[in-house]
């Protein structure tokens, strides 16, 4: 069909292609022809930017290696003309390298060869149902804040929700990490699809397998039918994985092939099924340093640290404390059935000097604990019962003996662990439910702070 032709049929959605090979743009221009679509196919980054220059497309597709250049320049001009466009890339196959920098450089999303027509229509229209704009506004803008941190982070959520990269969110336990991960799905094109947490640090070495890839009938003891796991849940959607660092090193290289493939194993099965599934992990401890120290792989962290965001502590953004504590206790009452109580000017002043190391969830706890002990439609200081820092300073400087920071943290862990631990006999699992942790998280403190079963009493 000659190009003014399919102009004029205007079927659907256009598609440019570019493609050096024959062959290869026949398939695909068959392929998504039979999905409705509108299909110009050119050989060239040359041919491709002309193109770009006098038609409007929705979507680009672009072989990475082409005739006359890299299809890696075809997205960063795409990216530079500022076109609301989304630009899907073909990459070797097992070319991770490829796959990883078309998506740092703003590629939607991309598709291996050989090209399974089933994961290209799955990426089509995901593409083609993306919010018509970047800065569209979150379902109920739940991100409160207007301080220069969360602007940033607002700002690079609503980027984050135009591609399919894999995203890092960093940030300090209880800085809203799952809520940053929630509204890049709920602002993307999968937004109508599951939303699926994963607590990686709560689930035994023993199961992780099973419980992330499903299992067939008789594949174990116990395993007495089919059974999907975590990817399948996510079908179409996001899989949000909190705490990955807590995975184990065997899992780490199963997870690593799952992203790369998108295919998935059931524990018992045979062959591989396809998964199209979004990935965005965080954790609240240093990656980086786990992948030096050899507890966590270098060649995942490089897959999944395809963009990061970091998620600001709440000291840092002072100035935004009244308002979210207001909406906290909306929320709060709401829920009680009640009217919401107002924060008195000293009690605002009073949390906005407060450190927060607990950050947001630390501030929903104070917030609820007053709310409880308040009985009137105000929240005074005295409702609060924060610890003042200079209180807590001072103990530390006195009961430490000018020891740092760090260490005299250390010491305290120590003691907590080592008491657990002799009120449970040395049962790590019971010193671990004792101690409000997981497991893996106990073994890891004891490896880091030397504590043996020598240590016994």
């Amino acid at each position: 069909m000659k190009r003014t032709e399919r102009r004029a049929a205007a079927r659907g959605a256009s598609v440019l292609v570019v493609d050096d090979e024959p062959d290869i743009r026949e398939l695909l221009e068959l392929t998504l022809v039979k999905m409705g679509l509108d299909v110009e196919s050119v050989g060239s980054i040359a041919e491709a930017k002309e193109r770009l220059k006098s038609d409007r497309y929705d979507l680009c597709l672009t072989d990475m290696r082409l005739i006359d250049g890299e299809g890696l320049e075809l997205v960063r001009h795409i990216a530079g003309l500022g076109a609301d466009l989304p630009v899907a890339v073909i990459t070797a196959h097992g070319s991770t390298e490829n796959a990883v920098a078309a998506l740092k450089a703003g590629a939607f999303d991309y598709v291996s060869k050989p090209v399974g027509l089933e994961q290209l229509r799955a990426l089509v229209k995901s593409a083609l149902s993306l919010p018509a704009s970047a800065a569209a506004p979150a379902k109920g803008q739940r991100l409160l804040g207007e301080s220069a941190p969360l602007a940033q982070v607002r700002e690079l959520i609503g980027k984050l929700a135009r591609t399919q990269a894999p995203v890092y969110i960093s940030g300090e336990s209880g800085s809203g990490k799952e809520l940053a991960a929630r509204l890049i799905h709920e602002n993307g094109a999968r937004r109508d699809k599951p939303f699926v947490p994963v607590n990686c640090g709560a689930i035994p070495d023993t199961l992780v397998e099973s419980e992330f890839f499903g299992y067939k009938k008789g594949a174990f003891t116990g395993a007495a039918e089919d059974r999907e796991g975590f990817f399948q849940a996510a079908s179409g959607g996001t899989l949000f994985l909190d705490e990955v660092a807590e995975l184990p090193l065997a899992m780490q290289v199963k997870l690593l092939r799952s992203i790369q493939e998108k295919r998935v194993r059931k524990v018992g099965a045979t062959q591989e099924d396809p998964v199209d599934v979004r990935v965005i992990c965080a954790t609240h401890q240093n990656l980086a340093a786990l992948v030096a120290a050899g507890r966590f792989r270098q060649d995942l962290f490089y897959r999944l640290n395809v963009i990061e965001l970091s998620m600001p502590p709440l000291r840092e953004c002072r100035e935004d404390i009244p308002l979210i504590a207001a909406a906290i206790l909306q929320r709060l009452a709401a829920q009680a059935g009640t009217t919401p109580p107002q924060l008195t000017p000293a009690a605002s002043e009073e949390l906005m000097r407060y450190g927060f190391p607990g950050n947001i969830r630390e501030l929903e706890n104070i917030l609820e604990r007053a709310l409880a002990l308040s009985t009137s439609q105000e929240i005074g200081s005295e409702d609060l019962r924060l610890t003042p820092p200079q209180a807590v300073a001072g103990e530390r400087a006195e009961s430490s003996s000018g020891e740092a920071l760090p260490d005299y943290l250390d010491g305290l862990e120590r003691k907590a662990i080592l008491d657990a631990l002799s009120k449970t006999g040395f049962n790590r699992t019971a010193a671990a439910k004792l101690l409000g942790i997981t497991f893996r998280q106990l073994r890891y403190r004891m490896q880091r702070l030397g504590i043996r079963d020598e240590n016994r009493p």
